[in-house]
C-alpha cells in the first residue's frame, strides 16, 4: 500500500462525524440521558434508528421492533424517544456551521457526517491532529455534541480513518492516516475487516470473504486488475483509494434531485378522502419546497396510497396515477391540484389506508424555461412571488405556517410521536429554561 508522511498543507480529506447522532441531540438537551441506554425510534415509533453505546451493549440490532424490546427495556431501563427530525435538522446545520469556519470546501454527506477539502491549509495547523482536535473541542463547545475526525489522501481513507478514531480508543476520537509510517499502517489494516471499507456492502463483502480476502489490508493488496474484472470499476475505484490515488473529488455543490418523493405511514388506519386528501396536500407542500429550493420545476406528479399488506384480515388495496402537468411548474397550488385530481380517480371507499405519498418527476432546471415568451399556468412572474413570499413566511415562522390546502387542526393521518421530545432549538414555547440560585 502506498503510504508517505504528509502536513496539512498537502492534498487531504477530513471526515467529520458525530457519535450516535440522535441520541447524542436528545442527550445536548436532557442530561439525564447520560450513560443511560437510550433508543431513538422510527416513524410511528416503530424500530430502533438510533441507539447509544449502552443499548448496543445489550445486543439490540439496528431496526430492531420496539414492540421486542419492551422487556429488555424494563429490564435494563431503556429510555425510548420518537424521532425529533426538527430538532436533528437544527443541529446538524449547527455543525455544519462550524465546520465551514475550518474549511471552505465542504461537502455534507449526510445529516451527521461532513467531509472537508484540507488543500492550502497546512500552515495554519501544525498537524492534522491537532486540526482534528480543535474540530472535536469547538464542536463539543458550541453544541455539546461529541464528534469523531478522520484524516486521508483521499475520501475513502478519511473515511476509514473516522471508523479507526471512534473504535479504537487510543486516538482519542481523532485518526490520520497520512501521518502514519507504511508499518504502522498495514498493522493496523490487517486488524480491520474489508465489510467496514466504504462502498464494500454486504453481497460484495461475502464474495470477497470467498475469495479469501478478509481485511482491508488482503484488499488493499490485491491486483486492481483482478477486482475490477471480478467486480467491475466501482471496486477498483475503491481499490485506488485505498491506495491514496484519489478517485472521488469533493462535491460541494450538492446535484439537484432528478425525482422528489415525499411520503410517510399514518400513526392510524385513515378511511376518508379527505384525511387522504389533506395528506397529500401536505407531502405536495413539502415536496415542492424542495423542488423550488434546487431552482427546479417539474413536469409530472404521481400520487399512491396503499393499505397495510400486513393486517391480512383487512381487505387490501393500492394504486398510483401519474398526472402531467400543463407546464413545468414549482408553484404548490398547481401540484396541489393536479395530485387531488390523481387521488379523487384512484381513492376506494371502504379500505383502511396505511399510506399515501406523492412523487415529482420530469425535474428540470427553471432556467431552461424562464425564456418562453408564453403566459403558463403556475409558472409566471406572479407565481414566483407569491411561491418565494410563501417559503420566505415558513422559513422565519416555521414550516406550514402558511399553506395553500387546509389540512386541519386533527391531523389524524400524521404519524403517531407519542415520546417526542422538545424542539427545543426552533421553537419558542420548547426554549429550555434555566434558572439562576
Amino acid at each position: 500500500m502506498r503510504t508517505k508522511n504528509t502536513s496539512v498543507s498537502q492534498p487531504m480529506f477530513a471526515l467529520v462525524d458525530v457519535n450516535n447522532f440522535y441520541v447524542s441531540c436528545e442527550r445536548t438537551f436532557n442530561p439525564s440521558l447520560i450513560n443511560r441506554p437510550v433508543v431513538v425510534l422510527s416513524n410511528n415509533d416503530g424500530c430502533a434508528v438510533a441507539r447509544s453505546n449502552e443499548v448496543k451493549a445489550l445486543g439490540v440490532k439496528m431496526g430492531a421492533p420496539w414492540f421486542k424490546l419492551k422487556d429488555l427495556a424494563k429490564q435494563h431501563g431503556i429510555v425510548a424517544l420518537s424521532s425529533n427530525y426538527t430538532l436533528y435538522g437544527d443541529m446538524s446545520d449547527r455543525v455544519m456551521t462550524i465546520l465551514r469556519n475550518f474549511s471552505p470546501h465542504v461537502e455534507v454527506y449526510s445529516i451527521d457526517e461532513c467531509f472537508l477539502g484540507l488543500q492550502g491549509l497546512g500552515k495554519l495547523w501544525p498537524t492534522a491532529t491537532d486540526m482534528g482536535q480543535s474540530i472535536r473541542s469547538r464542536i463539543h463547545q458550541w453544541t455539546s455534541l461529541p464528534v469523531c475526525v478522520g484524516f486521508g489522501a483521499t475520501k475513502t481513507l478519511a473515511k476509514l480513518a473516522n471508523h479507526i478514531a471512534k473504535k479504537q480508543p487510543e486516538f482519542n476520537g481523532v485518526c490520520d492516516l497520512s501521518a502514519m509510517s507504511a508499518n504502522q499502517l498495514n498493522t493496523l489494516l490487517s486488524l480491520i475487516e474489508v465489510g467496514e471499507v466504504w462502498g464494500v456492502g454486504r453481497q460484495i463483502n461475502q464474495q470477497l470473504n470467498v475469495a479469501g480476502i478478509y481485511t482491508v489490508k488482503a484488499l488493499c493488496d490485491t491486483p486492481t486488475t483482478w477486482l475490477r474484472a471480478k467486480f467491475g470499476v466501482v471496486m477498483e475505484r475503491i481499490s485506488k483509494e485505498l491506495q491514496g490515488i484519489s478517485c472521488l473529488s469533493l462535491e460541494e455543490i450538492s446535484t439537484p434531485r432528478k425525482q422528489i418523493i415525499s411520503s410517510r405511514s399514518f400513526g392510524q388506519r385513515v378511511y376518508s378522502l379527505t384525511e387522504l386528501s389533506e395528506s397529500v396536500a401536505y407531502h405536495i407542500s413539502s415536496a415542492a419546497e424542495k423542488l423550488r429550493r434546487q431552482h427546479s420545476v417539474c413536469n409530472a406528479i404521481q400520487v399512491f396510497i396503499q393499505t397495510n399488506p400486513f393486517r391480512e384480515q383487512d381487505k387490501q388495496y393500492s394504486n398510483s396515477m401519474t398526472i402531467p402537468l400543463p407546464n413545468a411548474s414549482s408553484d404548490t397550488r398547481l401540484l396541489i391540484r393536479a395530485a387531488l385530481f390523481g387521488l379523487r380517480h384512484i381513492y376506494r371507499k371502504g379500505y383502511a389506508y396505511k399510506k399515501a405519498g406523492v412523487i415529482l418527476t420530469g425535474i428540470d432546471p427553471l432556467a431552461l424555461y424562464q425564456t418562453s415568451l408564453l403566459t403558463q399556468q403556475g409558472a409566471d412572474e406572479r407565481s414566483a412571488r407569491l411561491m418565494n413570499a410563501l417559503d420566505q413566511l415558513n422559513q422565519k415562522y416555521g414550516r406550514n405556517t402558511v399553506s395553500v390546502f387546509s389540512i386541519g387542526s386533527k391531523k389524524s393521518w400524521s404519524m403517531r410521536r407519542e415520546i417526542m421530545s422538545p424542539c427545543y432549538t426552533t421553537s419558542w414555547q420548547d426554549v429550555p429554561i434555566a434558572y439562576a440560585h
